[in-house]
Formats: structure tokens, C-alpha cells, sequence
């Protein structure tokens, strides 16, 4: 702790898929403010459109995978969204996917507005607390099927008494790219 400040540790890789399987590094989140700036970070890494996933930890808590394909928008698993939402980096990923499921096609704008509104002022009041945001797996569950994991076996690595750690090092193994993971941890 430094100044009253807990420092929080987490790992984050991204996962560029390639024609020879993943080139997977080790990243810093420091400039990410958004979902947008995770995308981003994605498309800098990616070959072509192909796909690339990033990996997020932190500190056994809970675990979040971010899946870009080209240019279309981000799918995101979050193992365990309470503890996430508690977290700079995981509040970015859960925001969008509360902010997700609450949007309606025929919504009213004004609605919306004064909605955003209040939660800013709810966030400025209690900034620890996130209502609304459900304890366990948030998110597309099925955004590595097409890499041989079923959403089954996402949601089971996230249930309770998982650990995210070796939760992704699960999912790297399934995915081809295991060791190559270890090795930048």
C-alpha cells in the first residue's frame, strides 16, 4: 500500500490469432479507459481481420476475456461480474455489459439521459458499490466455441470456487497455446 492506495495486481495478454496458431504478449493496461481502447489495443495486434482475445486477472478475484474480430464490435466474458465491477479495469468491461443489457431498441432518449445522470451521481456517492451488476459469469459465454471451448466449459472454470488464474491457463490449453501463455506470465 502507498499512500492509502492498495495497489491491485493484474495480468493482461493479448492473443492475436495467426495462420500458425497464437502469438500471445504480455500487456499493460495503463492507457485503457474504455472498452474502445481495449479494442483498439486488439486491432493493433491482429493480422488482417483475424481474430484476437485479451486476457485479464486480477489477483485470483476474477478473470475477463475480450474477443475482437476485425472491425466488428468486442464480445466480453467476465467470470465473476460483482468482483470485476469493483476493479478500474474490470468497471470498464462490466459498465458495457450492464449498459448492453439495459439498452432497448424503441428506448426514450430522455429516459436515457437523466438515467445516465444518475448513475454518474450514484457512482460519485458510492464509488465501491455497483448495482446492478450480477455476482458470477457476465457476458458471451460462447465467444470461444469456434476454438473448441464450449460455453459450458467457460462457465464452469467461473463458478464458485474457481480460481481465474488457473481458470485461463485452462482456456489457453484448450485454445493451442498453453505454454506460450505460462511463458509470459
Amino acid at each position: 500500500m502507498i499512500l492509502g492506495v492498495s495497489l491491485v495486481a493484474y495480468f493482461a495478454a493479448v492473443l492475436a490469432r495467426t495462420e500458425d496458431g497464437w502469438d500471445v504478449s504480455e500487456t499493460e493496461l495503463d492507457d485503457v479507459e474504455a472498452l474502445a481502447d481495449l479494442a483498439d489495443l486488439a486491432r493493433d495486434s491482429a493480422q488482417d481481420d483475424d481474430s484476437v482475445l485479451i486476457f485479464i486477472e486480477q489477483e485470483d478475484a476474477w478473470f475477463a476475456i475480450v474477443r475482437v474480430d476485425g472491425e466488428e464490435d468486442p464480445r466480453i466474458f467476465v467470470s465473476d461480474g460483482a468482483a470485476a465491477a469493483r476493479s478500474s479495469y474490470g468497471s470498464v468491461l462490466t459498465d458495457e455489459l450492464v449498459d448492453q443489457a439495459g439498452e432497448s431498441e424503441f428506448g426514450d432518449l430522455d429516459h436515457l439521459l437523466d438515467e445516465a445522470e444518475e448513475a454518474e451521481e450514484q457512482d460519485e456517492e458510492e464509488a465501491d458499490v455497483r448495482g446492478g451488476v450480477p455476482v458470477g459469469p457476465l457476458g458471451d459465454a460462447h465467444l470461444l466455441t469456434e476454438f473448441g471451448l464450449a460455453s459450458e466449459e467457460l462457465l464452469a472454470l467461473s463458478g464458485e470456487g474457481a480460481v481465474p488464474g488457473d481458470a485461463l491457463e485452462e482456456i489457453a490449453e484448450a485454445l493451442g497455446c498453453g505454454e506460450v501463455l505460462e511463458a509470459v506470465r
